[in-house]
This record gives C-alpha cells, structure tokens and sequence, in this order.
C-alpha cells in the first residue's frame, strides 16, 4: 500500500502508519523514500520505536546497515532468522540501491556533482552506483579514459542529462573512486527474486524491513512487490514557502511542547530571519535553543540572535561545532561556505585550534576531579547553576584550564560534553597536526583548503 506524506488528499499520513502500528497492526515491510532527509529520518525513527518501543530490546533486535554496504544474501537469511529476544526484530538499510535504474541516472548525476566537495564518501558510492547501472567500468575511465566518451556516448548513456560540465566533476570523482580502491559490484536478479520471495511470506512473524532511499525507479518488480505487500511513503521536498513554514511550526509544537518550551512571536520572527524556515536548518536551530534556555520555558529573540545567526562568525560556530560532534558532511560544507564568503584560511585554523583546546582543556578538567556535581546528562541550566559558579571560583588553581573557564558558560558546558567523543591522546595529537598545518599555511605554496580538509578528514573520519 502506497502513502504519500504531508500532502493531504493524496492518500495516509505518516501518522496514519503510526496509528496502525498503535493498534498492533504491522506489515512486512516499510519502504520510506524521496529528498527531504530530514522528514524522512524522522520517520524511520518514529516507526523503528513504534515496532520496537523498548530501547533495551533495540540493542539486540535492531539491525542498521548502509546501501553502499547491503548484501543481499546476507539481508535474506538474516529476514528469515527468528530475533535474538523474544519479540519483534526489524533491520534497517538506508539510502539502499535496490529500487535503482538506469531511469534514475540523471538524478543521481545531479546528486553526485552536489555531493562531490562537501560529502566525497557518498559521492563516490553514489558514482560507483552509476558506473553499475549505466554498465560501465572504472579501469576505462581512469587515467583519462573518461575524455573517450564524447557528446554523443554521454546522451546515449543518460539520454536526459545534456553532460555539461562533465570535463569539470567526471575527472575528480573518477580520481576520488580510484584513490578509495572502489570496485562496482552488479547487482543479480536471482537474489532480488529472492528478496521478494522472502518478503511475499518467508519472514517469521514479527520480523520487519525498513528500506530508505533518495530516488526508486517505480516499474521495478521489487517496488511493486513492497507496495503491495508493505508500505510506502514519499517524502518529497516541500514547495511554497507558507507550506515550508507550516511544516516547519508542526514538527516545531511538537519538539517544544516535549521539553516544555516556547517560543515568543519575535523568536519566530528572529528565526524565520535566520534560517528561511529551512526544515533541518529550523528544527537543528530550534535544539540548540531548547539547550541554551536552560530551565526557562520562553525562547525570545535575543536567544535566536545568540546561537542562530548566520554570520560568518556563527558559521565559524557551526563549523567548530562540527568538528566537536565528529560530523565530516557538515564540517567540509561549512568550511566551503566560509571559503566562499572570504574568510582568511588562518582565521579558520585560529578558530579550529581553539576549539580542539577548549575540549582539551574540557578533558583534563574532568580528569582533574573538580565535576563532582557535573552528569554528562544535566541541562545546561543546571549546570549554570550547580556546576559552573564552581568552576569560576576555583579558576587559578590550574591555569592550563583558565582560558576555557573564562569563557561564557554555554561554552563550557559543550566543551565537557563534546569531550566525551575524543580520548586525551588524540586531542593532543590533533594541536601538533595544527602546528605542522600553520607552518605550511605561512611558509609553502600548499592549497589552504585542501590542508584544513585533511585535517577535518583526520578528527571526524576517525571515530
């Protein structure tokens, strides 16, 4: 059964499938796709926690894998294996290449070029895709072999792309494959048959599969098979700025209205200003928010205008805060975005080395015994209040941590949490690659950019 989301009159909700599942009514399958992650991810997490509502039982019934990473043996025999726990199992496959074709090339040429300098993993797995579907192979576009298809092989490959600009983005991604040691793996219809076997009733009862992708070829056998033995939703991007901004305030109620937190008319005002309503950039905006308030129940203006802003400094914000949160996509965007807005390279390294620093010193203050009241888990009111009086106080007694104590709270607060995801070691080891970097930075002709990247790849591919 197919389901369309967010466009009322055009067939149930997401919350039509939530209902279903309230009432114990449960399908084999769930097939959730389009291009707004956001609303997407969301989905798959409010239908993994309706079919497995104790976190406990997630830890052994709940299995996540990636498309570039999907097996289809493997994905059978686990679909047919009773659950480690008695009750049910669900495994999950994002972003899967099952419901691909050659009908879909042009979108993913158009996602590859996107994805290329901000995310080159996924670019180079949705290019290894493509080499698949359009039959052809790596070997014979390396070293140049890619200049050998010419005007007319390209629209004969994918009739609906014009191949502009193909001499620019076809020679780094061919690079970037070939550096990853990538190699294409075909996909068999003998095990996509299977597939649909298993679904059609080879499952136990009670085991579940929950599909993600950004584009489906719908004339596909498999497609068919999962609308009508499972569910589908659409999540396509959201169209007209009033109906953005609806949306934007529905998911917004609710997240607030679960911390028992608003926002003032000005905030909204204030926020809108800052995001254009954007859905991820609103609602990620709103979180920081929820955080930063602390114990009070209204978010005001002045609230947005100090964590929200887009400024090159609060992009600086955005980028240190992606490096914390070991998040390579948006630590390279962000960084291009600076790039782009003028921003001196050693302006970004200052602000980089500050925040490795900080969460340096964060590591060591707790190492030092001096959080006896601090919980990785309190709020930042409560760590306001309880914890940081404390720490201003008795700010002499080691002064490697004066610079961090000094700073506004907030900053001290997410420096102690961000610690968290670094050992001490590496955090050391990262200030001399800065060193190393700033060295080259002032004395060599080496490419700015491409050295604060592989510092970025350093911190947040080695998690």
């Amino acid at each position: 059964m197919a389901y369309q989301d967010g466009d009322t009159g055009r067939g149930a909700s997401l919350e039509a499938v939530l209902a279903e599942l309230k009432r114990g009514k449960t399908v084999p399958c769930y097939l959730l796709y389009g291009e707004e992650e956001f609303r997407l991810r969301d989905a798959v997490e409010k239908i993994t926690a309706a079919l497995i509502p104790d976190v406990r039982d997630r830890e052994f019934n709940l299995f996540v894998t990636d498309g570039e990473r999907e097996d289809f043996g493997s994905l059978c025999e686990s679909l047919i294996t009773p659950p480690l726990l008695p009750g049910r199992k669900l495994l999950v496959v994002r972003n899967t290449r099952l419901f691909q074709s050659k009908n879909v090339l042009a979108p993913l040429i158009a996602r590859i070029r996107e994805r290329l300098e901000p995310d080159p993993a996924r670019a180079a797995a949705d290019f290894m895709q493509f080499l698949t579907l359009a039959e052809l192979s790596l070997d014979d576009l390396r070293d140049g072999g890619w200049r050998k298809i010419d005007d007319d092989v390209w629209r004969k490959i994918v009739p609906d792309d014009s191949g502009e600009g193909r001499e620019v983005w076809l020679p780094k991604v061919v690079e970037l494959c070939v550096s990853r040691g990538l190699v294409a793996s075909g996909e068999k219809a003998d095990e996509t048959d299977r597939l649909e076997r298993v679904l059609a009733g080879g499952m136990p009862e009670g085991n579940h599969l929950i599909l993600t992708a950004e584009t489906v070829d719908r004339r596909k056998r498999l497609f068919k098979a999962v609308s009508t033995l499972g569910h589908v939703l659409t999540f396509t991007k959201i169209k007209g700025e009033a109906r953005q901004q609806q949306a934007v305030m529905e998911m917004a109620a609710k997240l607030l209205e679960g911390r028992g937190k608003r926002l003032s008319s000005g905030a909204w005002a204030a926020l809108g200003r800052k995001t254009g309503f954007g859905l991820r950039e609103s609602i990620g905006a709103i979180e920081k928010l929820i955080t930063y308030a602390g114990e009070r129940g209204q978010i005001e203006a002045a609230d947005v205008e100090a964590v929200v802003g887009r400024t090159k400094e609060e992009t600086v914000f955005d980028l240190t805060g992606a490096l914390s949160g070991r998040n390579l996509t948006v630590a390279l965007r962000t960084l291009k975005e600076l790039l782009n807005q003028g921003v001196a390279p050693l302006m970004i390294m200052a602000m980089i080395t500050r925040e490795i620093r900080f969460l340096l010193h964060a590591k060591l203050l707790i190492a030092s015994g001096r959080l006896k009241a601090y919980s990785a888990n309190m709020d930042y009111g409560r760590f306001q209040k309880t914890v940081y009086p404390s720490l201003k106080q008795g700010a002499g007694e080691g002064e490697e941590q004066v610079d961090l104590v000094s700073q506004h709270p907030f900053v001290v607060f997410q420096a102690l949490k961000n610690a968290d995801r670094f050992t001490r070691a590496e955090l050391a080891g990262y200030l001399e690659m800065l060193v190393r970097i700033d060295l080259a930075l002032k004395s060599t002709g080496q490419e700015p950019r491409l050295l604060i990247e592989r510092f970025l790849l350093s911190v947040c591919g080695n998690r």
